[in-house]
């Protein structure tokens, strides 16, 4: 019998060290799988930029992550005012009248790593880009109030996690995580 006893003892024993290294095993297991995600998520992070200039004055988004961003949603503000569309933020700035522009679409559109791209450039009458230029009254007016612009762009990744890009204006532009993208509505910028 004492044999008998032994033999279950070190069953027992057996059990629960194979129980242990069954466990320690899903915890690497858990642990490499957790440590690849944030791999993989760091290897697709984009990070948009939004911002203005005056030589010429034009409005510029960049993707300066490593991973393609994906635009969602758009609003642009004037004076903190959303407007539909560029000819309208041009009007808040100017006033009425005809002001010529050259634009490209940001909404919808996926912005490869590196990818940059000037989203509004103002004209002149001769449909020129405006120039730095002191003695252009419509230079000056553009330059001085070019920091009344500013977005707000959800974009994701492919992995679609979301941010949201709040930039423009005289304060420092901020990224925050968000778990998705607002659907269009009325506010929604619409090039």
């Amino acid at each position: 019998m004492p044999e008998q006893k032994e033999t279950r003892r070190a069953s027992r024993y057996d059990a629960v060290i194979a129980t242990l290294v069954g466990l320690c095993a899903l915890c690497v297991s858990a642990y490499t799988a957790y440590v690849q995600r944030q791999q993989v998520r760091a290897a697709v992070w984009p990070i948009l930029e939004f911002d203005s200039s005056n030589a010429p004055i034009h409005f510029t988004l960049a993707n300066k992550g490593v991973g393609p961003a994906i635009i969602r949603h758009v609003i642009l503000k004037v004076d903190a005012q959303p407007v539909r569309n560029w000819k309208e933020a041009l009007e808040k700035i100017l006033g009425p009248g005809e002001h010529l522009g050259s634009e490209s679409d940001m909404s919808g559109h996926v912005f490869a790593a590196g990818e940059s791209m000037d989203v509004f450039t103002p004209r002149d009458a001769e449909n020129n880009p405006l120039n730095f230029d002191k003695s252009n009254p419509l230079w000056v007016k553009l330059n001085k109030d070019r920091g009344r612009v500013t977005v707000e762009i959800c974009y994701c990744s492919t992995l679609d996690e979301c941010w949201t890009l709040r930039a423009g204006g005289l304060t420092p532009s901020t990224t925050t995580e968000t778990s998705r993208c607002p659907t269009p509505s009325a506010t929604t910028f619409q090039q």
